[in-house]
């Protein structure tokens, strides 16, 4: 786990601290910022989103979804709580807390944005961190990398219809071409992109080569994480100024989201009996969220401004520090389950 990937939380928390500053300090920058759009996508978060996914992209290899039939249980596992069961329940979790517990804390309209920040990021499973978590679960690294691979696949087909049926569902108006256009965008051609630049470093300069310019790379992925933050907290720095209450109302069904899928999945893989080096990536995978996504396409829909760019921002904040004390039970656990 590198540098960037060990301190996320703590390099999150200072672009969050700058971005409200430097919102409150300059916010004429941060208009001119929000006017660079074509088509309703800001191209200034277009090049940062592209910054931050196609380094996961490249890392990705398709020829191992070959290897899928050598523990099917595993992948089954990984699919049914990624497509089947997380975003279900948290769209269902964004409703109970923001139409019932919170309702009377914020109005209706912020209500629904929050909600829609929480869909996207329930429809969006973890991509890149996960091979993190995997490792330090001691997880099978050629097993990950197939879970993952199919789940891009997935990605390109599911994200947008089970995106807005959930958010037709909570009563939330679905501009169906910007959806389409974000997951064109921010997952089918920088994943067309990853493809080609693997095959073409796998036929001239081999895999060492790949090797060396992932590690290069891989630190612009979080500072293009950064710079999506600053810019969001920017724009939002006088609501969070007046509001701070709002990023805890997110964080807690967030957090009640992120433990009690890990719960299920867990249960599921000792029942299934996985071994220890499937189960934990499985779990893994189903635990996280592929955030850059979420942020990418809740400014699409919803703009920079809104509730639901902060509920995706707020979830980065959370992940780490959640995915980290998941990592360690994991590895206090690894007794409960077969070599």
């Amino acid at each position: 786990m590198g540098l960037f990937e060990r301190y996320l939380s703590l390099w999150v928390g200072l672009a969050i601290v700058l971005g409200i500053a430097a919102g409150s300090i300059v916010p004429s920058v941060f208009q001119f910022v929000a006017s660079v759009e074509y088509a309703h996508v800001n191209l200034v978060i277009a090049v940062l989103i592209w910054v931050m996914i196609y380094p996961m992209m490249l890392q990705i290899d398709f020829s191992s979804i070959k290897q899928v039939g050598k523990n099917p249980k595993g992948l089954l596992l990984t699919l049914v709580v990624n497509w089947l069961i997380k975003p279900f329940t948290m769209a269902f979790l964004g409703w109970l807390f923001f139409k019932g517990i919170f309702a009377d804390w914020v109005d209706p309209q912020t209500a629904n944005e929050y909600i829609a920040g929480m869909i996207l990021l329930g429809v969006a499973p973890c991509t890149a961190m996960v091979f993190v978590w995997s490792q330090l679960t001691k997880g099978d690294a050629n097993y990950t990398l197939v879970q993952v691979s199919i789940n891009d696949v997935i990605m390109i087909f599911a994200f947008a219809p089970i995106a807005g049926l959930l958010l037709g569902i909570t009563d939330i108006t679905v501009p169906w071409d910007t959806l389409i256009l974000s997951v064109v965008l921010y997952v089918l051609v920088p994943l067309i992109a990853g493809v080609v630049s693997r095959h073409w470093f796998e036929k001239n300069t081999g895999l060492t080569q790949l090797t060396h310019t992932l590690n290069k790379i891989k630190p612009w992925s979080i500072i293009g994480l950064l710079g999506t933050v600053i810019l969001l907290f920017g724009f939002q720095s006088e609501k969070i100024l007046s509001e701070p209450e709002a990023i805890v109302l997110i964080a807690i069904p967030l957090l009640l989201q992120t433990y009690g899928i890990f719960v299920i999945a867990y249960w599921a893989a000792k029942y299934m009996k996985l071994p220890h080096n499937i189960a934990a990536p499985a779990c893994m995978i189903g635990t996280s969220n592929f955030f850059e996504l979420a942020v990418a396409v809740a400014i699409s829909l919803f703009g920079f401004h809104s509730g639901a760019a902060l509920a995706t921002v707020v979830g980065v904040l959370v992940e780490v520090p959640v995915m980290l004390s998941l990592v360690w039970f994991v590895n206090k656990t690894r007794h409960w389950f077969s070599a």
